[in-house]
């Protein structure tokens, strides 16, 4: 067979395996080095010194000198919002804000973009990095575009501002009740400020203007083609809490790959909600092919420790204990139900408390021995963990835990101010790997920056995209590059029943790999956050190739 593509003169890594070099051998294939790679249709074909695998080149082979850049498996988001990021495609984008007056100098632009009565959305303010430090409110939004409703949400997504014209569209006045799951704050006089933390935006986003499945998979497509040039081929789509866009994004997945245009691996993820009809339709984990397979039914224990709706073991120094979503015994029995049907579940669990929740259902539904799943369930972001949980994690063989390195560099500042000196606690990455429980990282996007070497930056530093604090905060966690690399390769593919297919550099597996221009292993670490893709692979094809 003659290759497709041959990539040659490279600094190939394979996680789990061997990292290749020129001065490396790979352990077999005859003790020559390993800087070359052969692609045939969807598939790595061989690996070898230059010599050896130039030598299969034919005629309508495209040869590539790398001139020894790196070359890594395609990397896998473990947690990604992914049609929420598409469908907001066009909304405003605070990440880069750097204080208050930023946020409403891009509210007064969008204003005179859109012209009056327009929606404006926005999404990605981190107000405890700010100067001012201080939360929006209606007012301000009021003042920044007075012809328009605005709602812009909060960097971990838990909280959403709206303006005065955007409350009224949505019903939501002094007399309006909390949704069930969710706040809607209110001044001194029973007036909601403008605030909505948890279950409460959605009352917002009931009202308004609805994109045609159309346009959907238009943005779907813009989306992945931005996930290609951050070298990303694999994805795990993850539902919102009460949010009806489960079925939505499931039909849109499906109507990509029926008309060839998915160039991602999607595992798609159940809202929690739909666990009995999911059950009763005979879905299982895992049910689909190698581009697209259902993946976990996703629950909710509690919130975010932005909106200090995280649920804690002891109160935050600026509120109470958090909250509570869904009853820990109602996800529980769920958990249950969904194990013995083959549906593996993942639950969102954030302040200690949830955690130590969460982990006791799972360890509860181990204990039965009744499981029919082919991928262990998951604990979402397990953001503050004590120590004894960590040693409920060593004893348990059918869990997984998918954390966001991207998000800590984003709410240093903030658990600094509600935690204090408990953050010790907080993001322990290194801690959860030493349990031995498979590991994987993500963005959490459109949260953090879906930025794969933003997350390994993060996970590597424990810094601030400013390179904040110098030493790293809270550093004896921080990880090698090796160890988080893995956690956006190998690990994923692994804990979703895709370790035979994609996540390491293997002859057989599917040529799902990319190009950097920079050596993230050989490099200062806080440089790592600065690398750039320059081709991307996906099943064989090039997807992505910088100008």
């Amino acid at each position: 067979m003659t290759p497709d593509l041959i990539l040659h003169n490279a600094t190939l890594y394979s996680p789990g395996h061997t990292r290749f070099s020129k001065n490396q051998s790979v352990g077999s294939g005859h003790g020559a080095s390993v800087t070359a790679l052969a692609t045939a249709g969807n598939r790595i074909m061989a690996l070898g010194d230059d010599k050896t695998i130039l030598a299969m080149a034919g005629p309508t082979t495209r040869i590539l000198n790398l001139d020894q850049k790196l070359v890594l498996p395609g990397f896998i988001d473990t947690h990604f919002h992914f049609y929420e990021w598409a469908v907001n495609l066009n909304s405003i984008d605070f990440a880069q804000t750097r204080n208050f007056a930023g946020m409403e100098t891009a509210i007064r632009e969008k204003s005179r973009l859109l012209g009056p009565d327009h929606w404006i959305l926005g999404q990605g303010f981190n107000e405890s990095d700010w100067p001012e430090n201080r939360m929006p409110d209606r007012l301000d939004l009021d003042m920044a575009a007075p012809d328009n409703p605005v709602c812009i949400w909060r960097c971990d997504l838990h909280l959403a501002v709206a303006n005065s014209r955007a409350l009224s569209l949505a019903g939501i006045d002094s007399t309006a009740p909390d949704p069930p799951d969710g706040v809607i704050v209110r001044d001194g006089t029973g007036i909601p400020t403008g605030v909505l933390k948890e279950m409460a935006p959605n009352l917002i986003r009931n009202v308004l203007p609805a994109l045609t499945f159309e346009n959907l998979l238009e943005n779907m497509e813009k989306a992945m083609a931005k996930a290609h040039a951050l070298g990303l081929t694999g994805i795990h789509d993850i539902r919102l809490m009460g949010g009806e866009e489960g079925a939505v994004a499931l039909q849109a997945w499906q109507s990509l790959h029926a008309a060839g245009k998915l160039t991602l691996r999607c595992h798609v993820a159940l809202p929690g909600e739909m666990t009995r009809q999911a059950i009763d339709l005979g879905l299982c984990s895992g049910f689909g092919d190698d581009m697209l397979r259902i993946g976990h039914l996703k629950f909710f224990s509690d919130g975010g420790m932005g909106a200090r709706t995280a649920w804690m073991t002891e109160p935050y120094l600026d509120a109470a204990y958090g909250m509570s979503l869904t009853p820990i015994q109602e996800i529980e029995q769920a958990v249950i139900q969904a194990d013995r049907a083959g549906l593996s579940c993942m639950v969102h669990a954030v302040g200690d408390r949830a955690v130590h929740e969460v982990l006791s259902v799972f360890a509860g539904v181990e204990a039965l021995n009744q499981s029919a799943c082919r991928i262990p369930h998951r604990m979402e972001h397990a953001q503050m963990i004590l120590p004894r949980d960590l040693e409920t994690l060593k004893r348990l063989k059918n869990l997984a835990v998918s954390c966001q390195p991207n998000n800590m560099s984003l709410d240093i500042s903030m658990i600094d101010q509600c935690v204090g000196k408990r953050g010790k606690y907080a993001y322990n990455f290194k801690n959860i790997l030493e349990t031995g429980i498979p590991t994987m990282f993500s963005s959490d996007a459109p949260v953090a920056d879906p930025n794969p070497f933003a997350g390994i930056f993060s996970a590597v530093t424990r810094r601030r995209m400013d390179h904040t604090p110098d030493t790293g905060w809270y550093p004896d966690q921080c990880l090698t590059v090796d160890q988080a690399v893995q956690g956006y390769t190998l690990t994923p593919a692994a804990t979703s029943g895709m370790g035979d297919v994609t996540g390491s550099l293997i002859v057989g597996k599917k040529a799902d790999l990319i190009v950097t221009d920079r050596n993230i292993f050989s490099i200062d670490p806080k440089d790592i956050a600065a690398t750039r893709v320059v081709l991307t692979l996906f099943n064989g094809k090039i997807v992505y190739e910088r100008q």
